[in-house]
């Protein structure tokens, strides 16, 4: 039977959002093995989103503890070929887009939260092999890949944007495979009020972080405009306050 690799969980990550547009809304896709991130198509506004998707997960949901006071949002949820809620996210902050900054000159400050469920054992896309556990290049994976949907680079032309976020994509997959390497260090952050190991690390486009929980998923976490260094996490007990 074929064992294939996890880290890279699911076939797009949930964060990806069209240039310009703000997140899409909840989407399923089936995990596609070695499959690259898409720009999700659709915009949806926010009081659009509902915590449906993320209501039909086995694990608990993370966000920034109660010490921001910000705005909360939902993003989206990525869910396995079984129709098994795997991961998703939530955002802090100001909304991201990927040209935001760009185009109107103002610095977006936003963290976006990556819960992962901890899972031993799962069937591939197509029924055929079965993957590896998640872990916590899972989490460091999708953060990663997240981070550059929403990052532009300055004199950059829309028609090669594609062929740049394919590439960058590749490397953050190749850094998450690597979290003992130079690129990462260690930062310690609560989680549920307990100090907690991160692998983290700093580019031009905003800062990733990945970690494991004691209750069982593997957070990453994504942002730009907020220090890293400051937050917290903690389970979120009431889903009505990332509605729109």
């Amino acid at each position: 039977m074929e064992t294939t690799s996890s880290s890279r969980v699911g076939a797009q990550p949930a964060e990806a959002a069209a240039p310009g547009d703000a997140p899409a809304q909840e989407q399923q896709t089936a995990p596609q093995d070695d499959a690259q991130p898409q720009e999700a198509t659709a915009s949806v506004p926010v009081a659009r989103r509902t915590a449906e998707g993320y209501l039909r997960a086995e694990f608990p949901w993370y966000g920034l503890d109660g010490a921001f006071t910000g705005p909360r949002w939902l993003m989206q949820v990525g869910v396995g070929a079984d129709g098994t809620v795997e991961h998703g996210s939530t955002g802090h902050g100001d909304e991201p887009s990927a040209r935001g900054e760009i185009a109107t000159g103002e610095k977006e400050r936003f963290a976006v939260v990556v819960t992962v469920a901890s899972n031993p054992l799962r069937r591939s896309g197509d029924g055929t092999g079965v993957l590896e556990a998640t872990s916590v290049s899972s989490a460091a994976w999708l953060a990663g890949s997240g981070l550059l949907a929403y990052s532009w680079p300055g004199q950059m032309d829309h028609s090669l944007r594609s062929d740049w976020l394919d590439q960058q994509t590749e490397a953050a997959w190749e850094l998450a495979d690597d979290l003992g390497g130079e690129d990462w260090s260690t930062l310690s952050l609560p989680v549920d009020g307990e100090p907690t190991p991160f692998h983290y690390r700093e580019s031009e486009f905003g800062w990733v972080l990945a970690g494991s929980t004691g209750s069982g998923v593997h957070l990453g976490a994504y942002g730009r405009g907020m220090s890293a260094y400051g937050l917290g996490f903690s389970v979120i007990a009431d889903l009505a306050a990332y509605e729109g």
